[in-house]
């Protein structure tokens, strides 16, 4: 944090700065310096925080800015934030401010990607995880296992149209391009377009599974086979059981119906 308190003073700005330390209490500061009329909020953190804090931000005049510190840094990816932390709180205090939409899912906000499926389940074994044993290849080996054994559900998917059936492993809505550390979804998502990027992967045979994930992880997911990718600003998911999903990775089940949908040039961003 001595790095942030030193570019504050050198550029004669005034800041509080502050250490979560619970789930949510992110979005409670972000909240507290929204009403203040903060001019911006930085968050030193992974694609969780800035979920928390950006939920908070929706549709206020403060500004987001990030300095990537998280097992993925998604969104912090589609923005090409520096990864350098001293360069990416440069760009947030300097630069300009933009705005980028908001998906939201079972009325959670997300900024970068949620889903429902097998992803999901991936993002729930991996949050419980202690801090020390996240990164790149835990999320991998989980993500490898769980194509193995993960079982496909029955659902009805509207798509800006009429429902239709489909057993999938994976149903994703892309505002941002990447999961994280790479491993991109839908490389045309654009975070500012009005739209989000659907991405349908049908259930397949395990080692087709293994096969084609390398496609899901290469921002070609339309090159797989039995994969349905879409751009929409809204849509409806059903199934007869109890649905895993995930925002930004942050985990959450819903029974019976999942709407989604676009909240256009809701959030500032900065840097």
């Amino acid at each position: 944090m001595a790095m942030l308190r030193e570019e504050l003073e050198r550029r004669s700005m005034r800041g509080q700065i502050d250490l979560t330390t619970s789930a949510g209490h992110a979005h409670q500061l972000a909240r507290r310096a929204a009403d203040d009329r903060a001019d911006l909020v930085i968050v030193w953190g992974g694609d969780g925080t800035v979920n928390e804090a950006g939920a908070a931000l929706l549709d206020t005049s403060t500004a987001l800015g990030l300095v990537p510190a998280g097992s993925g840094n998604g969104l912090a990816a589609s923005l090409c934030c520096h990864r350098d932390s001293r360069a990416a709180i440069s760009a947030a205090l300097d630069g300009t401010t933009r705005a980028i939409d908001a998906g939201v899912l079972n009325g959670r906000p997300f900024f970068n990607i949620a889903g429902i499926g097998v992803d999901a389940r991936v993002a729930r074994l991996f949050s419980v995880r202690g801090r020390g044993s996240r990164g790149l290849w835990p999320y991998v080996m989980i993500g490898l296992r769980e194509a193995w054994r993960y079982t496909a559900l029955d659902y009805e998917v509207e798509l800006e149209g009429p429902g239709t059936p489909v057993r999938a492993l994976l149903i994703a809505f892309a505002n941002g391009r990447e999961y994280g550390n790479g491993m991109r979804l839908c490389g045309g998502a654009e975070l500012d377009d009005g739209l989000l990027d659907a991405t349908i992967v049908e259930d397949r045979p395990v080692v087709s599974r293994l096969l084609h994930a390398r496609y899901l992880a290469g921002a070609g997911a339309e090159r797989a086979p039995r994969v349905v990718t879409r751009k929409i600003r809204r849509a409806i998911v059903r199934a007869p059981v109890a649905m895993e999903y995930h925002v930004d990775g942050e985990p959450g089940s819903a029974d019976g119906v999942i709407e989604v949908g676009i909240r256009p040039g809701a959030l500032k961003v900065r840097g």
